[in-house]
């Protein structure tokens, strides 16, 4: 598939960008975006250009960004909207169904019947057009005129850790808990980036970080049990440079579930500090999970039998050898051993306890 984004201008090797380029790459023609300001929002719109594009037919992502705070509501807002429209077309159309000859009447049946799903929608929206032009009447054209709107749109809230586990948790939690058919992602940096690096909920024990030079003392915020523990809403977490069958298969699942969902996706930043370089993000994404310090996992809702599925294996290497190749580690090693000795050792525990945690999850979860 085309990526839907390209050039962006984010710093080099940035761990967001290879993930907003695959969700365009999977849904991009028929996608809205709502961004949270961040990152994501400089790199994704810098005015007047923007690195978001279309395809040869003139499809792309529709992309808007209101505030930091207010993007899962923002989001949210586009959703009922879509639907408030859609809703309206589709009464046409079961109107003008009823007494059309066969072809167009076989049309809009195909179209109801995948009105909530999206790939098999785009393709039925097509042949309903084709057939409401063939039928020509005054109800067929009024319904003609606002074609962009038939098709099921995805609809995607992007926004960064700073946003979604702190400042915006609200809305995201509001969000989630509407049972809505609407998509998060949350790049995880780990690290308010575009604002120079300080500390939020989801920075780990023992990273430097402004507001935390001495480095962290309380481990991260564990936004995907919170959502999980709602039932109803689809969560995983993903690395790409780790597992890319299970990036793809998850972040397809998310969009596919009939309800809200919530990815977390682990993207190393040039905070970071990875002493590898920049170069090597997809390295460093595949060696926080060898090491324990990042899980894969999904948890599907309509997964039947296996609702939550553990992706990653225990861990293969020392937690120790992740933070030795990064700065925002090594310098707390430098600059006050000893306490970075206790830190360490306490998130290499507390890594060891949620896999031993996400374990069991499947025999809570699974029948």
């Amino acid at each position: 598939k085309q990526p839907l984004l390209e050039f962006s201008g984010a710093c080099a090797g940035c761990g967001e960008t290879p993930y907003a380029k695959l969700v365009t790459q999977l849904f991009g023609d028929r996608m809205y975006i709502a961004n949270a300001t961040g990152c994501s929002s400089i790199w994704g719109n810098s005015s007047p250009s923007t690195p978001y594009t279309v395809n040869k037919k003139g499809y792309g992502p529709a992309w808007s960004n209101s505030l930091f705070e207010d993007a899962a509501e923002f989001g949210y807002g586009m959703l009922l909207a879509q639907n408030a429209v859609r809703g309206g077309l589709k009464s046409k159309v079961e109107a003008i169904a009823e007494n059309a000859g066969e072809e167009l009447k076989a049309a809009a049946q195909g179209w109801l019947d995948t009105y909530t799903q999206g790939v098999e929608n785009g393709m039925a929206t097509d042949t309903l057009v084709a057939a409401l032009e063939a039928d020509g009447s005054e109800a067929a054209k009024e319904i003609v005129k606002d074609k962009q709107f038939l098709a099921k749109k995805s609809q995607w809230i992007f926004g960064g850790d700073g946003w979604a586990f702190d400042i915006g948790y609200g809305g995201v939690d509001h969000v989630l808990a509407s049972g809505k058919d609407i998509n998060i992602m949350v790049f995880n940096t780990e690290v308010y980036s575009n604002t120079g690096g300080q500390s939020s909920k989801a920075t780990p024990e023992g990273a430097v970080a402004q507001f935390a030079a001495a480095g962290k003392d309380i481990k991260q915020k564990d936004l995907a049990s919170m959502a999980m523990s709602y039932g109803y809403v689809y969560v995983a977490q993903i690395s790409m440079g780790a597992d890319r069958n299970q990036c793809i298969k998850a972040i397809a699942e998310a969009e596919a579930y009939p309800g809200p969902s919530l990815i977390i996706a682990y993207a190393p930043c040039i905070n970071h500090g990875v002493r590898a370089g920049m170069a090597k993000v997809q390295d460093e994404e595949k060696l926080a999970v060898t090491t324990g310090y990042w899980n894969l996992f999904r948890f599907n809702p309509n997964g039947g039998d296996k609702k939550f599925i553990l992706d990653s294996k225990p861990a293969t290497e020392a937690y120790e050898t992740f933070l030795a190749g990064e700065v925002r580690y090594t310098s707390l090693k430098r600059k006050n051993p000893e306490r970075a000795a206790r830190l360490f050792a306490e998130a290499a525990e507390n890594a060891k306890k949620h896999y031993d945690y996400l374990s069991k999850l499947g025999d809570l979860y699974n029948n």
